[in-house]
C-alpha cells in the first residue's frame, strides 16, 4: 500500500504542480512569489517545520527557497523520468518478443523473411500495398534502434535513463505505427473497382499472428 501511495502522489505532483513549479524557478529572481516558493517546497517536502521557519523570515529566506525548491524539484523529475523510462522499458520488451527484434534470422533482408503478405497483394490498390512496404522498412528500423539500445554503455553516464529514452520513445512510436499499417492492410476488402470479384482474402501465417 505504500507503494501505491507513494505512486499516486507522483502522479497528481506531476499533474498538478510541475509546470508551475518549472515557471516559477525559470522567473527572474525579482519576479518570484516567495511565498508562493515556500509553499511549492512544502508541497514537495512534506516539511512543515522548514516552511514555518521560512515564511517567519520570508524577506531573508529566498537563498533557502531558491536552492532547497530547485534539489526537490530536480530529485520528482529524476524520479518521474525513471519510472516513465523502466515502463517503457517493460513495453519494449513486449515489442520485442512480438517482433521477434532479437533473431538471429534478422540480418536477412525484411522482404525475404516476412510471411504475412495477402495472397491477393498484387490486386491491392497502390496505397493499400504501400503500407506492406513501408512495414518492411519500419521493421528493419525497429531492430537497428533495438540494436543499438542493446549497445549502449551506459557504466559511466550521467543519466542512464536519458540515454535510452529516447531509443524507446522511436521503438514504442514505430510498433504503434506498425500495427495501424498491418490493420489497414489486412483489413482491406477487394472491390470490382480493383478489378476482381469481391470476396474474403487469404494470406499466409504472419509471426505476429503466431
Amino acid at each position: 500500500m505504500r507503494h501505491r501511495n507513494s505512486k499516486l502522489t507522483l502522479v497528481l505532483w506531476t499533474t498538478n504542480s510541475q509546470k508551475k513549479i518549472k515557471q516559477w524557478l525559470e522567473r527572474p529572481e525579482a519576479e518570484r512569489d516567495y511565498n508562493l516558493g515556500a509553499l511549492y517546497l512544502l508541497k514537495l517536502s512534506g516539511n512543515q517545520i522548514l516552511y514555518k521557519n521560512i515564511v517567519a523570515n520570508i524577506a531573508n529566506r529566498h537563498t533557502v527557497v531558491d536552492y532547497q525548491l530547485q534539489k526537490y524539484y530536480n530529485f520528482r523529475v529524476a524520479a518521474l523520468t525513471h519510472a516513465q523510462v523502466e515502463e517503457m522499458s517493460t513495453q519494449v520488451e513486449t515489442i520485442t518478443e512480438e517482433h521477434h527484434l532479437t533473431d538471429e534470422a534478422s540480418t536477412i533482408p525484411e522482404d525475404d523473411r516476412r510471411t504475412g503478405k495477402r495472397a491477393d497483394h498484387d490486386s491491392l490498390p497502390d496505397d493499400v500495398k504501400a503500407k506492406f512496404i513501408e512495414n518492411l522498412s519500419i521493421l528493419q528500423r525497429m531492430r537497428e534502434l533495438h540494436l543499438r539500445l542493446r549497445s549502449l554503455s551506459l557504466d559511466n553516464a550521467t543519466c542512464p535513463d536519458s540515454e535510452r529514452y529516447p531509443f524507446l520513445k522511436e521503438l514504442i512510436s514505430l510498433d504503434k505505427k506498425l500495427h495501424a499499417n498491418w490493420e489497414a492492410y489486412d483489413k482491406y476488402v477487394v472491390s470490382q473497382s480493383d478489378e476482381v470479384k469481391s470476396k474474403p482474402t487469404s494470406r499466409k501465417k504472419s509471426p505476429r499472428h503466431s
